[in-house]
């Protein structure tokens, strides 16, 4: 499943290491990409929507 989300608390490609590790302990074989100026997320993974969304709110982002 190809995600589109948008994370307005990203700041730095370090935001997105932290989120990229998130979905990976999620989904170990998922591909995700990150765009710190378009606070945005591509992910493509088998995990569900919801669950990939909780495990960016864990790390301390909010998603929008």
């Amino acid at each position: 499943m190809a995600l589109e989300l948008k994370v307005p608390s990203i700041a730095c490609s370090g935001c997105i290491d932290t989120i990229t590790k998130a979905v990976m302990e999620l989904d170990s074989s998922a591909s995700v990409k990150g765009d710190v100026q378009g606070k945005s997320v591509s992910v493509e993974t088998t995990a569900s929507e919801d669950a990939v969304k909780e495990a960016i709110t864990k790390t301390g982002h909010t998603v929008a």
